[in-house]
């Protein structure tokens, strides 16, 4: 038997730290020499296996430079490495102001950044200005390979293809700015399947990076490791589901997580969290919708746990809009319930597949 207790709460801030983001210097820094003397400069030694090791291990890549932007790309490509750094901000700015509008692009925190410039000036900014940000001195840049930061505990099907994903996501962010009419509309040209299965064995390793890696769009804070997880995913007074997301544009890969703690006559959502790139998609309110039919048929109540963080307050809001109401709060617990009187159907522009 598995058993969770209000004691089982663990804030993201208190696990090891884990990068999302490297965001590179570039003269004297990921190539040797100064881009606007010198044209003719070269890639540091190990530049290309620290840049293509990070990629396959999930950790995205963007440049904050003070540079010449169409000099700087043009060099990239011709090395072919453009590819690899996403909404690069090569410019005048400072940057600190560079690393947070890739942060903000990225939709992710900036304690999920690290940043690595050869110049002291440019490192002590960046770490009073945005204390969160890991900031790395080039001198050590052979070192980061090996940084407990850079060392994912998995290596998911998801995170081998992360990159790719956020460059479709670029795709739709352009097309939305193009699109003329109401979100719902648009969203409606996306053809998107939402499917919802019990996890696998082969989904956990996903799941487990879900709860580590998502801080914003998670309802509790609640962190699981695989073995935690697939004790839940055998118990038989547990629920485990897995979330994917397509469109034309191609796969968001498994993007939500839920797990039900289903005592006699209750269910009690204890964990329920989105990644932050679906979180314009309406995604969080179909899954629990879902759970929601689920309960009404079993004839059950349904409890929500939900700990408030910084970050998370669209979750809350995610429980109020479909039918949660406040019942009872335990310290930083606060309890949830649905009537199950109001289950509001799937939203037109996306169809839902459910995998038993």
């Amino acid at each position: 038997m598995v058993n969770l207790t209000s004691e089982r709460i663990e804030s993201q801030e208190q696990d090891q730290k884990t990068i999302k983001c490297v965001v590179w210097d570039l003269d004297n820094t990921l190539w040797n020499g100064i881009l606007l003397e010198n044209d003719q400069i070269s890639l540091h030694s190990h530049a290309i296996s620290i840049i293509t090791t990070l990629d396959s291990r999930g950790i995205l890549q963007s440049i904050a430079s003070k540079n010449e932007r169409s000099l700087a790309m043009a060099k990239l490509r011709e090395m072919g490495l453009d590819e690899y750094f996403l909404y690069p901000q090569i410019n005048w700015n400072s940057k600190a102001a560079s690393i947070k509008e890739i942060a903000q692009s990225l939709n992710i925190s900036l304690d999920a950044i690290a940043f690595i410039d050869d110049g002291q000036f440019e490192l002590e900014e960046v770490n009073f200005s945005l204390p969160e940000v890991l900031c790395i001195d080039a001198a050590k840049l052979d070192d980061v390979l090996d940084m407990p930061e850079m060392n994912p505990r998995f290596i998911t099907e998801d995170s081998q293809l992360r990159r790719l994903m956020y460059i479709n996501d670029i795709e739709r962010q352009n097309a939305e700015k193009e699109f003329v009419g109401a979100q719902e509309e648009f969203l409606a040209t996306l053809n998107m399947t939402l499917t919802i299965s019990y996890a696998k064995e082969e989904d956990l390793q996903r799941a487990e990076e879900l709860t580590v890696r998502t801080n914003q769009l998670n309802a509790t804070g609640y962190t699981y490791s695989y073995s935690e997880l697939n004790q839940f995913r055998l118990s038989n007074q547990h629920k485990l589901l897995i979330a994917g997301l397509d469109d034309k544009y191609g796969s968001y890969g498994k993007i939500g997580l839920a797990l039900v703690e289903c005592d006699e006559g209750v269910w009690t959502l204890k964990l329920l969290l989105m990644s932050c790139r679906v979180m314009s998609r309406g995604v969080g309110a179909v899954l629990l919708n879902y759970i929601t039919s689920l309960a009404k048929d079993r004839n059950v109540r349904l409890l929500a746990d939900f700990v408030s963080t910084e970050r998370n307050r669209m979750m809350y809001i995610t429980y109020k809009f479909a039918g949660f109401k406040e019942i009872e709060k335990r310290g930083d617990l606060v309890i949830l319930e649905n009537n199950l009187m109001r289950i509001q159907p799937p939203p037109n522009y996306m169809k839902v597949q459910v995998i038993d």
